[in-house]
C-alpha cells in the first residue's frame, strides 16, 4: 500500500508543533512550582510524618488521574531511586475490577471510591485525589469519605481546583486548561513526592550516571 510522503512544509510543521507543546508543558510545570513549591514540601512532609507513624497512602482518579494513582502507588510499594529499601504501604483505590464494578452496577460509579476509603481508610491515613478539573463527583466523593474519617488529604487538582480544592488539607492546584498539560505536571509532583519520601525515609543515595 503507498502511502503519500510528507511534504518539507508538512514536516517543518509537525516539528514546530512539537516545540511549541515541549514549551507549553514546561511553562505549566515553571508557573506552577512558581507558586507551589511550599505546598509540594508540606504535602511531602504530611506523607512523610503518616507513613512513619505507621499509617498508609490512598490514592484515586479517573482515566490518566487513575494511572498517575497506580504509577504513584508503585514507585511507593516498589522502588523510586533506591533499591535496597523496605517496600512503603500506598494503595491506588483504581486497580481492582470486581470492587469498582460492583459498585458501579449495584450503586452507582459516583460512590467507586468513597466506598472503599470507608472500607481501607482509617484515621491518620493520607488520601490523595486527582482530578484535572477537581470536579470528578467520585473523586469529591472519596475526599468527603477521607475528611468525614479524619484522614489527611491532598488534591492533585487543575484548572481552579474545583470542588476538590475546599475538601483538601493541601490543595496543588495547575492552573491551566490543557488536561494533558495539567497531567504532565501532576506527574512530575508525583515524581517528586516520591523523591522527597524515599530519602526522608531512607535516606539520600548516589546515582550513577552511565553513557558512551
Amino acid at each position: 500500500m503507498n502511502t503519500p510522503k510528507q511534504t518539507a512544509d508538512e514536516k517543518e510543521a509537525a516539528l514546530e508543533r512539537i516545540n511549541g507543546i515541549v514549551h507549553e508543558s514546561l511553562d505549566a510545570k515553571v508557573k506552577f512550582f512558581a507558586s507551589h513549591v511550599r505546598e509540594v514540601e508540606r504535602a511531602s512532609q504530611l506523607i512523610i510524618d503518616a507513613l512513619k507513624a505507621g499509617q498508609k497512602l490512598l490514592l484515586f482518579g479517573n482515566g490518566g488521574s487513575a494511572c498517575d494513582a497506580q504509577h504513584i502507588a508503585g514507585e511507593l510499594v516498589n522502588i523510586f531511586v533506591n533499591k535496597h529499601r523496605k517496600p512503603l504501604p500506598a494503595l491506588a483505590l483504581t486497580t481492582d475490577g470486581s470492587i469498582l464494578t460492583s459498585i458501579a452496577n449495584d450503586s452507582s460509579f459516583i460512590h467507586v471510591f468513597d466506598r472503599q476509603v470507608q472500607a481501607l481508610g482509617r484515621r491518620g491515613d493520607v488520601a490523595i485525589g486527582i482530578s484535572t478539573s477537581g470536579n470528578s463527583p467520585n473523586v469529591v466523593k472519596g475526599l468527603e469519605a477521607a475528611r468525614y474519617q479524619n484522614m489527611h488529604t491532598i488534591g492533585l487538582l487543575g484548572r481552579n481546583g474545583g470542588r476538590a480544592a475546599d475538601l483538601v488539607d493541601i490543595a496543588l492546584v495547575v492552573r491551566h486548561d490543557e488536561t494533558a498539560r495539567i497531567q504532565e505536571t501532576h506527574i512530575l509532583i508525583g515524581h517528586i513526592l516520591c523523591q522527597l519520601v524515599e530519602e526522608a525515609m531512607f535516606g539520600q543515595i548516589e546515582v550513577a550516571v552511565t553513557g558512551s
